[in-house]
């Protein structure tokens, strides 16, 4: 399945939408918007998921301003490979604030989609700057277990770091459903996996690297992240998976 994130919106190729307008700052043509829509379309409907109309603004702005995004800053720890692979790496991400949205849809994918495109609303100038808000990669996600430790709960959280020249006074949202949070530094331990974003690939993902780790109580066992980083139409995306220490 894919899942709609903003790398979607610079993951067309020239049959879908001409680089011009891609690039051009200019209001987009009829021609160019529908082919956008119509691709945001196609995504959404894998995982039944509909694009309402009132997000042709949102998807325009963003793909105009698609080459301008801050990644999100961090201090490396540690990293460990095995022959040439890396196994896993730890880091250190800094304080401040963030745009949340939590979702509990009946899939996955359809929540974090559904969370997307609310956060979409809110950079493109649906908040109390009244201005085009920039963005930062990757968005992550963050997921509880069920109590069998299997399954995930329903509610999942989307996230983004708010850009560098925000942060020291940040932007509210008009969506009563995006709550601008301010979290302590989180030091998590990270594998990168490439491909789809589903709950299956995760779960898998999770086991994995808890073979790899061992067991240790220093690790949450109840909630992890996952960090999106590419076009979702690229076969071989890539992604991360965060396991969250307890302590700095």
């Amino acid at each position: 399945m894919a899942l709609i994130s903003l790398e979607d919106l610079d993951g067309l190729d020239d049959e879908q939408l001409d680089d011009e307008a891609t690039d051009n700052p200019e209001p987009m043509g009829e021609e160019e918007s529908e082919q956008l829509m119509s691709h945001w379309r196609a995504v959404a409907s894998t995982h039944q998921v509909s694009v309402p109309p009132e997000m042709r603004g949102p998807i325009q702005e963003m793909t105009r301003n698609s080459q301008q995004r801050e990644p999100l800053p961090f201090t490396p720890i540690s990293r460990h490979e095995k022959m040439g692979e890396v196994q896993y790496e730890e880091r250190l991400y800094p304080a401040g604030h963030w745009a949340c949205v939590t979702r509990g849809d009946d899939l996955y994918e359809q929540s974090i989609s559904m969370a997307f495109m609310k956060l979409m609303r809110f950079i493109c100038k649906e908040n109390s700057a009244g201005r085009y808000l920039g963005m930062t990669v990757p968005v992550i996600s963050y997921i509880r277990m069920a109590k069998d430790g299997k399954m995930f709960e329903k509610d999942v959280e989307t996230a983004f770091f708010l850009p560098a020249d925000l942060q020291h006074c940040p932007p509210q949202s008009f969506d009563p459903d995006i709550s601008i949070v301010y979290r302590q530094p989180i030091r998590v331990v990270t594998r990168p996996f490439f491909g789809t974003t589903t709950e299956e690939t995760v779960g898998r993902q999770i086991l994995m690297l808890w073979e790899i780790l061992g067991a240790t109580d220093e690790l949450c066992s109840d909630r992890y992240a996952v960090a999106v980083y590419e076009n979702p139409g690229v076969p071989q995306r890539r992604n991360e998976l965060w396991f969250i220490r307890r302590d700095l």
